[in-house]
């Protein structure tokens, strides 16, 4: 027989679950499991004033549970705020499922996904993310439509978040260098996933200097040698001297270790929260003179391929609207440095008066 006991106040303020989601002031978080298929999962909405929360579903081998629920509360964050300053009518959710994307995916267990998920009634939209393919959404898509990004739609929308990566890389260089050329600058791309391999594509069109590393070997040697770009080591890739440090994987990579080691004078990479601490590493970044693309900010052009394919407007449309994260990159690098605010605080007080500003809109009276 199990025993239970009813939940007093102190769990609650002992909690650190319900301390997590208090601080970054979530809505809701589902724990979804599944022991006939094996899914772990769990999905946050972070807040849903502009819209429904979309965001896309990481399936990582995490290294336990905390470290999960720690994941999914920054990224849908991000979501939020990615969504907000896009000018998209979304709001912000994320899903991570627990497990090795290699070797742990199935029909059943996406299929299982996808009911917890249309048991949402919509207020979570799904799409690919790390881990996982657009192939894996049409599984999900049995049980839910609740998901975006699928084959014969908007597809994969790595290339265009690759897009909007570059062109918020050049908006970086002309604010820091003068002009937004990068032939000839040195860039290291940490991660060459799809996105990243699409980003050394456009560095190297542009005859950039292009160094690159990633966990991956048969990845790193199909894009070296695909466009010519240098492999080095995965620790190594932070003491290149370097004038564009793209980080392109996992977040948290702008830490106090890296900082004291990163040869470069411009942050701008596709990866989820980059800074490891906002607030800490924000300022950090702003006193050593560095630029910092905000990465919710520089990197959606994913959501707005995958928005394209909700509201029933064009490729062209989404590719035309990615290109304009290079003047939301050059606004907020520009605030930034002439009121020596961090760049992270610019884009969020952005993306926060605009959520104000629709959330009076939607008020019944």
């Amino acid at each position: 027989m199990i025993e239970t006991r009813k939940v007093t106040a102190e769990d609650l303020v002992d909690n650190p679950v319900i301390a997590a989601m208090s601080e970054y002031d979530h809505e809701q978080l589902l724990f979804c499991n599944d022991n006939a298929t094996g899914l772990k999962a769990i999905i946050a909405v972070h807040n849903t004033t502009l819209g429904p929360a979309l965001g896309g579903t990481r399936m990582w081998m995490y290294n336990n549970e905390l470290e999960a629920i720690n994941d999914v509360l920054r990224l849908s964050r991000g979501m939020t705020y990615k969504n907000s300053i896009s000018g998209l009518n979304l709001g912000g959710g994320k899903a991570v499922i627990i497990g090795n994307s290699k070797t742990m995916k199935s029909e059943a267990l996406f299929r299982r996904f996808g009911k917890f998920v249309n048991g949402l009634a919509g207020r979570y939209i799904t799409a690919e993310d790390v881990g996982i393919s657009p192939i894996d959404m049409t599984w999900v898509n049995m049980e839910t439509d609740h998901v975006v990004g699928l084959p014969g739609k908007s597809g994969d929308p790595s290339p265009i978040t690759a897009l909007g990566t570059y062109v918020g890389m050049k908006a970086c260089a002309k604010k820091q260098f003068g002009n937004d050329s990068l032939a000839g600058k040195k860039i290291a791309v940490q991660g060459v996933g799809h996105v990243g391999e699409y980003l050394v594509k456009h560095l190297r069109e542009e005859n950039a200097e292009v160094y690159i590393s990633d966990i991956d070997e048969g990845t790193l040697k199909h894009v070296s040698e695909t466009y010519g770009a240098k492999v080095v080591g995965l620790d190594e890739i932070y003491d290149i001297d370097m004038d564009i440090y793209a980080p392109c994987a996992l977040g948290a990579t702008v830490n106090d270790d890296t900082l004291s080691r990163l040869k470069c004078s411009i942050i701008a990479g596709s990866a989820n929260n980059q800074l490891a601490n906002e607030v800490k590493h924000g300022q950090a970044v702003l006193d050593k003179g560095i630029i910092y693309a905000p990465d919710y900010a520089i990197n959606a052009g994913g959501v707005i391929n995958v928005y394209a394919e909700l509201t029933s407007n064009t490729s062209e449309w989404a590719l035309q609207k990615a290109e304009g994260i290079y003047d939301t990159i050059y606004e907020i690098i520009k605030r930034s440095t002439d009121e020596n605010i961090p760049a992270y605080a610019i884009a969020n007080k952005v993306a926060e008066e605009r959520i104000a500003a629709v959330g009076k809109v939607k008020l019944p009276y």
